[in-house]
């Protein structure tokens, strides 16, 4: 799926007003909402790719009414309650109703150390890659319920490859439980009038990631 917050091409909602590089909170509580989000991820009870589809499945509603981060806090909630983490009550109510589950916290010392470790998603190849840097390629054009990291705007269209990658996780599974599935990854590169048709900026070019399931061969 793609919601609310794939918005690509899309009329009516104004312009993309860029904000100052350097800008990277807008207040105080922002830095407790990414601290709690990264020391709750690192709990090990959901990965990335479906911390990202508890954001995605916010009413569309909701989702373009709230911050960036609080979008992020919204979706928390979501993740710790299907975990079992918190009770709707506790959420509700901001504080603690009952002895909490035994977890292993992430300790401020290990911070520095965690983030820098990151999470790897590069898996070996055991098959080699269908498409090469300079072929034409379309993607699929599919409407699914569950979480995928191609975007609307860019289905059906035709593209370049622009580079191959390597093999990764795939999201569009690792998001449900079914698995790594690694496929590779390509990044494509489109037309402006490829994905929004006449009157696009004729100098304008879009490069986006796809994974190889994404994609057939012209």
């Amino acid at each position: 799926m793609n919601g609310a917050q794939d918005l690509g091409g899309m009329m009516g909602f104004g312009r993309v007003i860029p904000e100052p590089e350097a800008e990277i909170f807008h207040g105080e509580w922002e830095k407790r909402a990414l601290a709690v989000t990264l020391a709750a991820g690192a709990l090990g009870r959901w990965n990335i790719d479906i911390s990202r589809h508890a954001r995605e499945t916010l009413p569309p509603g909701e989702y373009l009414t709230s911050s960036y981060y609080e979008i992020w806090v919204k979706g928390l909630e979501k993740l710790l309650l299907q975990a079992g983490l918190v009770t709707p009550d506790e959420i509700r109510d901001g504080r603690a109703q009952g002895p909490g589950q035994p977890v292993t916290p992430l300790a401020a010392g290990q911070v520095d150390a965690a983030l820098a470790r990151g999470t790897p998603y590069d898996r070996p190849a055991t098959a080699p890659a269908r498409f090469a840097v300079g072929e034409r390629v379309r993607t699929r054009r599919f409407n699914t319920a569950h979480h995928t990291r191609l975007p609307r705007y860019a289905r059906g269209r035709e593209g370049v490859v622009e580079a191959v990658r390597g093999v990764f996780v795939f999201p569009d599974s690792h998001a449900h439980g079914g698995g790594e599935a690694p496929q590779w990854l390509y990044t494509l590169r489109f037309t402006g009038e490829e994905l929004w048709g006449e009157g696009a900026d004729p100098t304008l070019e879009v490069s986006i990631d796809a994974w190889e399931s994404y994609l057939v061969g012209l």
